[in-house]
């Protein structure tokens, strides 16, 4: 990497975060080198390379941005390359940041559409990172809503000879054109009819996750989000409008990024719901903010970090507050058990489990519930015990929460039934029930073929994991007849 001329004074402000941070100076230089990698970027810092910055010497490019990142990362709070004594330089984003305002949040979440649209497949392959977890969540729960989300038309611009110049067609004007419907562009006017479209389109693809799994029509979604909801976002609006914009906007990319979990994608999966936790808070929706912190708690149980699923849960139940639904607050809870239950921790596991099902008990028909709470259910209590009771080794338990579920849980809920099913079947296998085991999981195995969610894959693998003891007995050989019949 060529720097620029060194400076003659050391940079004691980069000494004291890195002596704060408890970096070595290699330390330093590979983790400047592995965000680089999120970014798509071929660094090769090293040691010397952070001599020469406390030296004085001021790297180029993008690389100030990315270290003033990596010490926010580190630290917790939010530090910028001028805190670290280094050059001013554009920001370059990554999807994990927490924006600081509106058109931050705008910009950071389009590009990361706009990313994902194209053949991008190395974004899919970026992992997931537990540390990424701590200042989104924090910024959310210390943070108030925007105070303004309102956006005016720009002031036409008038050329000399006194006549309005055309405006320069976007690729997403070209794209609307081309597809005969109105013009969107900067400056569009953002209707009521807007954002019910958004709403419509949200439960579109909520159904065929639900039925197909997120593998099936993730991309059209995400070129949606870049095609639609983007320049809606860079249209005109007043406040309230705006909220309701910015809220719709959250749902989507929280559907983006839950399609992208299903897929395994858990680093991009990440990235999305970072940025729908910020357009929830530009919405002034706490509510809907703590669903998308579940929602990562969900992901972080899946990949068995269960204390940061934990800590997600109950950041999520202290910002929403004791006014939410009772549907919401059962949610909260249930999935703050979800992450007790893979600790092993039972007694907290049951006792959160307790509080969800007395929050479920206390709605009342004729309630108000979110939209996106609908879901929740006696049937997905009762799916959420089962997992518990699964992840606890309590299969008596196990198997009747899930039987109970499969009884409760409608026909659309196509990879929810069937990720139940696999629970049932290892609770069975766990209680020496090897012959119903195989048949459960061989029904469930056929319709994971038939299914793009990678989610759905892996619970059976699991399950055949579990069989390897059992390999030679006669109903694992019929299991494996049936599977590779559908393969």
């Amino acid at each position: 990497m060529t720097e620029r001329p060194a400076q003659r004074t050391p940079n004691r402000q980069l000494a004291a975060l890195i002596a704060e941070a408890g970096f070595s100076n290699a330390g330093l230089a590979r983790r400047v080198d592995q965000l680089g990698l999120e970014h798509g970027l071929d660094l090769r810092y090293d040691k010397t390379s952070v001599t020469r910055w406390l030296r004085g010497q001021q790297p180029r490019g993008t690389t100030p941005a990315l270290i003033a990142e990596v010490f926010t990362r580190r630290l917790g709070r939010r530090l910028t390359a001028q805190d670290l004594g280094l050059d001013a330089c554009a920001p370059v984003y990554a999807g994990l940041e927490f924006a600081a305002g509106p058109e931050e949040a705008v910009d950071i979440v389009s590009g990361l559409w706009r990313k994902d649209s194209g053949s991008h497949a190395e974004l899919r392959k970026i992992a997931f990172t537990s540390a990424g977890l701590v200042v989104p969540s924090r910024d959310w729960l210390i943070g108030r809503a925007d105070e303004k989300v309102a956006r005016a038309e720009p002031p036409a611009r008038v050329p000399a000879q006194g006549r309005p110049a055309p405006r320069a067609l976007s690729p997403s004007d070209l794209l609307a054109r081309r597809r005969g419907t109105a013009e969107r562009g900067p400056g569009q006017r953002v209707t009521g009819g807007d954002i019910a479209a958004l709403r419509s389109v949200g439960e579109l693809f909520r159904t065929l996750d639900d039925a197909y799994g997120g593998g099936h029509a993730r991309q059209a979604l995400v070129r949606y989000l870049e095609h639609e909801c983007e320049p809606m976002l860079r249209g005109t609006y007043g406040e309230q409008t705006g909220r309701r914009l910015f809220a719709a906007a959250a749902d989507l990319t929280r559907l983006a990024g839950w399609t992208s979990y299903d897929i395994a994608a858990h680093g991009l999966a990440q990235r999305y719901f970072v940025q729908a936790l910020r357009l929830a808070q530009a919405a002034g929706d706490r509510p809907y903010g703590a669903y998308v912190l579940v929602t990562m708690s969900r992901q972080a149980v899946y990949l068995g970090h269960g204390r940061e699923a934990v800590q997600l849960a109950r950041v999520a139940q202290q910002g929403a507050g004791g006014s939410a639904p009772a549907a919401v607050q059962s949610l909260l809870h249930a999935v703050e058990a979800r992450g007790h239950a893979v600790l092993g921790e039972v007694r907290a596991s049951t006792a959160a489990l307790v509080r969800a099902e007395r929050a479920l008990e206390s709605a009342r028909a004729g309630d108000e519930v979110p939209y996106w709470a609908r879901f929740f259910d006696e049937a997905q209590l009762a799916d959420e015990f089962g997992h518990c009771h699964r992840d606890l080794q309590q299969f008596r338990a196990a198997a009747q929460h899930a039987e109970r579920s499969l009884q409760l849980r409608a026909p659309g809920y196509a990879r929810s039934r069937l990720l139940c099913r696999m629970v049932l079947a290892t609770a069975r296998l766990g209680l020496g029930e090897l012959d119903q085991a195989c048949q459960l999981a061989a029904e469930a195995a056929g319709q994971a073929a038939e299914m793009r969610s990678v989610r759905a894959l892996e619970y059976v693998r699991d399950f055949e994991r579990k069989l390897e003891p059992y390999r030679d007995a006669g109903p694992v050989r019929t299991y494996r007849d049936r599977v590779a019949a559908h393969s």
